[in-house]
């Protein structure tokens, strides 16, 4: 987490983790190159809040091009700003903790809370200047409850994926 804060001489260090896959250590008089048998999972946070669409990864993360191409896999999670939904998940989560642990049905009943919008499929096409559409129609959003999202979590925990 918050790999984009990292000290330069711990970029250092994990560049040659994810480079040679060895680990030098020198300890009490000892010096000893391992093998580094693991994965390394990072996330960073873009500089000043935001993803600038107009820059390359590399720039928004402020690391270095070399660092970054040590990664098998990167994946780019973007917050589209929209008002509507923000509030709905701060009263959400503000519903949530604010009636944590309390006996009295509220957490059986059904409400507006209890479910959570979900997108189709999200048509971001008017970002890119596709605005040849005709007007779209009016689409009720499919809505995920509590329920459904435990019963997907448990069995998602019990699938076990097989990559060849």
């Amino acid at each position: 987490d918050e790999f984009d804060k990292m000290d330069e001489s711990d970029r250092t260090a994990i560049h040659e983790v994810m480079e040679q896959q060895t680990v030098s250590v020198a300890k009490a008089g000892i010096v000893a190159t391992l093998n580094a048998r693991a994965a390394v999972l990072a996330a960073a946070n873009p500089l000043y809040g935001r993803y600038n669409r107009r820059k390359s990864l590399s720039e928004n993360v402020n690391l270095p091009n070399s660092l970054l191409s040590r990664f098998d896999l990167m994946f780019l999670i973007l917050d589209v700003a929209d008002v509507d939904r923000d509030m709905a998940l701060a009263r959400h989560v503000t519903f949530v903790h604010q009636n944590e642990g309390v006996d009295g049905g509220a957490a059986n009943k059904k409400s507006e809370v209890d479910a959570v919008p979900m997108d189709e499929d999200s048509d971001d096409d008017d970002e890119f200047g596709d605005n040849d559409k005709e007007e779209k129609e009016e689409v009720k959003p499919l809505m995920v409850t509590s329920g459904l999202l435990r019963e997907y979590i448990s069995r998602a925990r019990r699938h076990q994926p097989f990559v060849p």
